[in-house]
């Protein structure tokens, strides 16, 4: 009889969970304010490569607004249009642009 019982367990408990399964909710609809996915505002990004460097522009809705440069030698930077009027200025990371201030109070 004891040898029965795990048995009986491995072929009723299936039988069981058929009888007891639900559906899945259905899926709520987004947020007001979440729009759906835009391929225009997705990013071109466009690789030139040359000998001493590589750059990658990218771009949205054809303007130019960052271009990555990784030497052949040495880290790579970013150039970075803000305010986007053409002028590009060299960022070491994607990382807000304000520091803190690191004066030295004392030293000895």
């Amino acid at each position: 009889m004891r040898r029965l019982l795990p048995l009986l367990f491995f072929v009723a408990a299936p039988l069981w969970a058929q009888n007891n399964l639900q559906p899945l909710p259905a899926v709520p609809p987004p947020p007001p304010g979440m729009e759906a996915f835009d391929a225009a505002m997705e990013p071109q990004v466009t690789i030139v490569k040359n000998e001493k460097e590589m750059r990658e522009e990218f771009r949205i809705n054809g303007k130019l607004y960052m271009v990555k440069v990784t030497p052949s030698v040495g880290k790579p930077y970013y150039l970075v249009d803000h305010q986007g009027d053409g002028n590009f200025i060299e960022s070491d990371s994607l990382s807000p642009m304000t520091r803190p201030p690191m004066w030295i109070i004392h030293a000895w």
